[in-house]
Order: structure tokens, then sequence, then C-alpha cells
């Protein structure tokens, strides 16, 4: 007897179910790639806000301190003494 089982489509074979666009693959695989690198730089570089505020106001302190440990105000500049002229003054 002859067995009528029906024929199998090309296109269910397993190789044509498992096509893959490159692109994509190479696309998804960079994105992973940055942001894995990005939470390595988060660890490395990142600081809480608290942080970033200590530091701002460290800085402040600092720079008020030294300013006022100024011998002149930051407005005025130093003027040479004024030489004597030859001139007699006029009195």
């Amino acid at each position: 007897m002859l067995d009528h089982t029906p024929p199998v489509p090309v296109t269910s074979s397993p190789l044509a179910s498992n096509v893959v666009n490159l692109n994509r693959f190479r696309k998804k695989k960079q994105r992973e790639e940055k942001a894995k690198q990005a939470e390595v730089n988060r660890i490395r570089h990142g600081r809480t806000q608290a942080e970033k505020d200590r530091e701002r106001a460290e800085r402040e302190r600092a720079a008020r301190s030294l300013d006022g440990k100024r011998l002149e105000p930051d407005g005025e500049e130093a003027t040479p003494p004024a030489a004597p002229s030859d001139e007699p003054a006029d009195s």
C-alpha cells in the first residue's frame, strides 16, 4: 500500500525559520555593550547629589577663606608709589 502523507512545504524547513537579520543583531550587540560601559562609568564616576552639594560647599568655603586672607581688596590694584619729580612744587 502507498502511504498518502502530504508533501512537506519547502518553507517549513528548520533553516528557513532561523533567518537572522545581521544588522539588527549587530546593533543590538552594540547597544548592550554601550549599556554595560555606561554602567561601569556610573559606578566609577557617579556621585550622589549630596556628595556634589558637599563638594560645592567645601569649594565655596575655601574660596571665602582665601579671599579673607588677601592683603588688598579684589577691586583695587596695587599702584606704585609716586616718584619724586624734578620740578619744584608751586607753593
